[in-house]
């Protein structure tokens, strides 16, 4: 544990103070290149805008290889892998494309998928709209809000097993420790292996995402109320609005385009679910999506690349609209800078 320790401060310390210098470094050596001190007028003017032309480039610079080597390129060889065969050495056209639609477990995932689509996004969005617009109201807000932002700084595993205690299942007879359970059990219910009840498990590895992520649009659409005019919100108190018409009409209106970039940022990382469904019931029970199909394919049973590879690819094809809208839904709140 030490030995972790002491390698994670080595790490910060070597990244971070690699980035510093790497920066001084490049400023430093700009300057000697193209001085603007101790040179005649039209030189320094000169060197300043060399300077401007080249100092950029030290910053997106190291970015812009980085996205190369670790985006760019395994975009395409991840590509160029899903023609390829299970060993990924033999050319095969569209038959990976061909045996996904036409699998049976695929086409499981993809409804899977759907239905995370469909529940998650929105009931995180509803959620931290509600409590963005609650917590305004009362004098511990902030408290309440730190508590609900609580859930995204743990891990999709480590949130796994907390739920997983919640939802665990002792067998008859035995004292149900699972949180669940024993409410059930008190009112004199029957305890349930909830993480295998086929359809209804996927809602339950839902709310897990959902109670992550709630935090996240609690505080993106918080800074968006904030931004509402005080003299809007006064002016239709004094028209009067009751708080629901005030709610609806002036508030979700004025904040519309955040709540769809709040959505859309959901529905990717929805799209690409993996952790909570491989920690909690590895797709088993008809609780398989894509990601956890594609690490299925790609790394076990003797892993088959090419298939695993489309998978991938298909994810990344259903991302890409809706990230295109992402973008284009930021510039229009940001007036296009």
């Amino acid at each position: 544990m030490a030995a972790q320790i002491l390698s994670a401060i080595f790490v910060i310390i070597i990244g971070v103070g690699g980035c510093v210098a790497y920066f001084w470094g490049a400023n430093k050596l700009v300057d000697l290149i193209f001085p603007s001190r101790g040179v005649s007028g039209t030189a320094a003017i000169d060197n300043l805008r060399r300077q401007g032309l080249v100092r950029p480039w030290l910053f997106v610079g190291p970015a812009m290889i980085i996205l190369t080597v670790y985006l760019i390129y395994p975009v395409v060889a991840t590509l160029w892998l899903s023609f390829l065969d299970r060993g990924g050495q033999h050319f095969v056209g569209f038959a990976n494309y061909e045996w996904a639609f036409g699998d049976r477990e695929f086409r499981s995932s993809i409804l899977n998928n759907i239905i995370w689509l469909a529940v998650v996004p929105a009931a995180c969005t509803f959620l931290g709209l509600i409590i963005a617009v609650l917590t305004d109201k009362i004098w511990w807000g902030t408290i309440a809000k730190s508590l609900i932002f609580l859930p995204l700084a743990i891990s999709f595993v480590g949130a796994s097993v907390i739920w997983k205690f919640i939802y665990e299942y002792r067998g008859e007879g035995q004292t149900q420790i699972g949180l669940l359970n024993a409410i059930i059990q008190y009112f004199g219910g029957q305890p349930q292996v909830w993480i295998s009840l086929p359809f209804w498990n996927s809602f339950f590895l839902m709310i897990i995402l959902i109670w992550i992520q709630t935090g996240f649009a609690m505080v993106i659409l918080s800074s968006a109320l904030r931004g509402i005019p005080e003299e809007t919100l006064e002016a239709a108190v004094i028209d009067g609005a009751n708080p629901f018409q005030i709610f609806w009409k002036i508030m979700v209106p004025q904040i519309w385009g955040t709540i769809a970039v709040v959505w859309t940022t959901i529905t990717i990382l929805v799209l690409k679910v993996f952790d909570i469904v491989l920690t909690m019931t590895n797709g088993q029970w008809n609780s398989q999506v894509l990601a956890n199909l594609m690490f299925d394919w790609m790394f076990r049973g003797g892993g088959d690349f090419g298939r695993g590879a489309t998978i991938a690819i298909i994810i990344m094809i259903a991302v890409i609209p809706i990230m295109v809208w992402n973008i284009r839904q930021a510039n229009k709140e940001t007036g296009g800078h």
